[in-house]
């Protein structure tokens, strides 16, 4: 049996939602995407889809994938993924490490061509109920760099209740608010693992600017001037919702920057969420977070009925060292 392996196009678009379909059935840790969610990915700046994908195939079938995109920045270091899959019936044939080994090989050149002489590693997220990709990048020299969990609340439930603090109010997001959303984002996440500043650009094209963004279910808190100082934007993601029914508001990120941590802003704001989350016909919320967060979120979420349904590590090799 032979196979090709060829980069990924836009005319491949079909038959990799195809494949996450099949991936996932068996896998059962979400990843499906509509056609067009994976040509958003392949018109992403950040991906050089010649050089930065590869599929392989197999009597004209796709069978397996991999991609690898830039961050928007390398601070202090350049966190690259590699994301990829093997169809069930073709596992156990060496495809998946072949695919390390390509994004090893080759993530050094994306790299060099984006941010020269910056220190640079390659990171995997591993499911924790994974063991076939836990011992494959094991055995490439990948070690676990940091844990996170991903957490799900039921809305058919009693949604909490929290007060916006006194001079602060919610508000649906806007798209003149765009800048300033980005602005709290960024200071929100300073002090976060693996987090980058986004520019204009990569905040379009990975947040904002794509089919799963849901303005009417994100959301800004404003002060009595009308700054931010707090946000909460949200994804749905279409074949989710194909695959089981159930209709996910995925909160992609919720932040409030360091000086207004601790007075409850981001309890009232996920409140609020929720509450309207519900009143939109979603079944559920969803969300990821580090479990070492510092800002303590994971109580934040515990304390408003979010459960732990999934846990990962994020496994690192370092490719370019940093310079003394």
């Amino acid at each position: 049996m032979s196979f090709e392996w060829v980069p990924l196009t836009k005319d491949d678009v079909g038959v990799w939602a195809e494949l996450l379909v099949a991936i996932d059935e068996v896998d059962q840790v979400g990843g499906r995407e509509t056609a067009e969610a994976l040509a958003e990915d392949l018109a992403n700046p950040l991906l050089d889809p010649a050089e930065g994908t590869l599929g392989v195939w197999e009597s004209g079938r796709l069978v397996a994938y991999g991609m690898t995109m830039s961050r928007a920045a390398a601070d202090p270091v350049h966190r690259m993924s590699l994301w990829g899959g093997v169809h069930p019936e073709y596992r156990r044939r060496g495809l998946g490490g072949r695919l390390l080994e390509w994004a090893i090989g080759n993530t050094p050149v994306l790299h060099e061509r984006r941010f020269p002489g910056r220190p640079l590693e390659l990171h995997v997220e591993v499911d924790s109920r994974n063991e076939g990709l836990l011992a494959l990048v094991t055995r490439a020299g990948m070690k676990p760099a940091r844990w996170f969990y991903g957490m799900t609340l039921d809305l058919g439930g009693e949604l909490p209740q929290a007060a916006l603090p006194e001079g602060l109010q919610i508000i649906t997001y806007r798209d003149d608010l765009e800048d300033a959303v980005r602005e709290v984002r960024n200071r929100s996440f300073v002090d976060h693992w693996g987090s980058v500043e986004h520019t204009p650009e990569s905040w379009r094209n990975n947040l904002v600017g794509v089919r799963a963004f849901r303005p009417e279910g994100s959301f800004v808190v404003l002060d009595a001037s009308g700054e931010c100082v707090g946000i909460l934007l949200t994804h749905y993601f279409e074949a989710d919702t194909e695959a089981t029914g159930v209709r996910e508001a995925w909160i992609q990120i919720i932040g409030t920057p360091r000086e207004w941590r601790g007075r409850g802003v981001a309890s009232a704001l996920l409140a609020h969420a929720l509450g309207e989350f519900r009143a939109q016909g979603y079944d559920t919320a969803g969300l990821g977070v580090d479990a070492d967060n510092p800002t303590g979120a994971l109580g934040v979420y515990t304390r408003a009925g979010f459960e732990i349904a999934r846990r990962t590590a994020d496994h690192g090799l370092s490719l370019v060292p940093a310079v003394a």
